[in-house]
């Protein structure tokens, strides 16, 4: 099995139990980089597959949490090398299949061919880059795909039909629909014609569908776990960190347990 399809397997086997995948999102070495790999291993005990924020100076695609955890890692010396390393140092002891967010300008500076080989080394099995359109993304992709590892396409409610077609074609582990057009971290909750909407995108893709963005409460899960395989959970995550509690116990709230 290639590192995306643990992926897919993995989300695919949590909706055949009867529930939705949960994919829990946090920043790589937040909010102290010594208890990274403690906090990783916690929520990697409950999720399903545990998406690892990159820091990033400039995370356009999101709020103010998420932008907040980012700079304070970067101050304490995150980077992508050091997460590699802090990885390494905990082989085959994380639970859940791991999948990178990042931002192209890290993926860039390490070098395509370089950073596939590592990262499944290190037991990454795909990475999400928001700012990368996806006619820029052949050469990524080709060093993703040599390894066997996977490029996450996001579709949001305003992607065209044919530009979503094509984008839950060339996705590989699972398909991010994003449930808004926005950024992270709002509370506004997730919007009414959602249920049509991921319904849609499940109908063009042959690999699982997960929804993130506003994601806060189980009742958030629940109503997406009904049209989607997963939800992703970041900035409400990302808040229960800041304010230095357990994250197993919320999320495991999160699926009813």
């Amino acid at each position: 099995m290639s590192a995306h399809e643990r992926l897919s397997a993995a989300i695919s086997a949590a909706k055949e139990s009867g529930r939705p995948a949960l994919v829990p999102f946090i920043t790589a070495g937040y909010p102290e980089p010594k208890d990274f790999i403690a906090t990783l291993k916690d929520v990697a005990s409950v999720g399903d597959v545990v998406e690892l924020g990159i820091p990033f100076s400039d995370p356009m695609a999101d709020g103010m949490t998420i932008q907040r955890s980012s700079f304070i890692a970067l101050q304490k010396g995150v980077s992508l090398k050091w997460i590699f390393d802090q990885l390494d140092s905990a082989k085959g002891e994380i639970d859940a299949p791991l999948v990178m967010m990042s931002y192209l300008n890290p993926l860039l500076a390490f070098g395509y061919d370089a950073l596939a080989e590592r990262a499944l080394a290190a037991g990454v099995c795909g990475f999400i880059v928001p700012d990368l359109p996806f006619e820029e993304s052949d050469d990524i992709r080709a060093a993703l795909e040599a390894k066997g590892l996977g490029l996450i396409q996001l579709v949001t409610p305003a992607t065209p039909e044919a530009r979503l077609r094509t984008l839950c074609e060339a996705s590989r582990g699972f398909v991010y629909a994003v449930t808004i057009t926005g950024i992270t971290g709002g509370d506004a909750g997730l919007p009414a014609d959602l249920t049509n909407y991921l319904d849609k995108v499940a109908s063009f893709s042959d690999i699982p569908v997960c929804a993130g963005f506003g994601i806060r409460v189980p009742e958030d899960v629940a109503a997406v776990g009904k049209h989607a395989a997963g939800a992703i959970v970041g900035s409400a995550l990302v808040e229960v960190l800041e304010r230095s509690e357990d994250p197993k116990p919320f999320l495991k709230a999160l699926l009813g347990s």
